[in-house]
């Protein structure tokens, strides 16, 4: 009988730890100025990445958020320079916003790209079926 149980006990701690190796995709909604958000969002992105490597995870700032992915004041740049060359991560800006801070390309951390629209690009990673997290305060 013991055996039997610490057999079905073993196929249920096995079977949980299958389950979360199944490949998602996540969307990180990031529109905060706090700092504290940017921090936090960064690393989660980071332990999402290197926890699940064969899924996909993309960094969505715009709005409030653009100075995260400044390389020159940003408090979460090291945590992003060292997650953005991997290859199940994408991080963006949204062009409408560095366009009304006056941002170029050359202000943002290596390897940041930029997308027309960062709501409508959230919205189209939620039609193909991306997970969506909201990074908030």
């Amino acid at each position: 009988m013991r055996k039997t149980v610490l057999f079905f006990l073993m196929m249920m701690v096995s079977g949980l730890i299958l389950a979360q190796n199944e490949p998602i995709k996540v969307v990180f909604d990031v529109t905060s100025s706090n700092p504290d958000v940017h921090r936090t969002a960064a690393k989660h992105l980071r332990l999402m990445a290197e926890a699940y490597p064969e899924s996909e995870f993309e960094l969505v700032i715009y709005s409030g958020a653009f100075k995260m992915v400044d390389k020159k004041s940003s408090v979460a740049g090291e945590t992003l320079s060292a997650v953005v060359n991997r290859d199940n991560v994408d991080i963006v800006i949204c062009q409408q916003t560095m366009k009304r801070h006056k941002m170029t390309m050359d202000d943002l951390i290596p390897g940041v790209g930029s997308v027309p629209d960062g709501i409508y690009e959230i919205i189209m990673k939620q039609k193909q079926g991306w997970g969506y997290i909201k990074e908030a305060n």
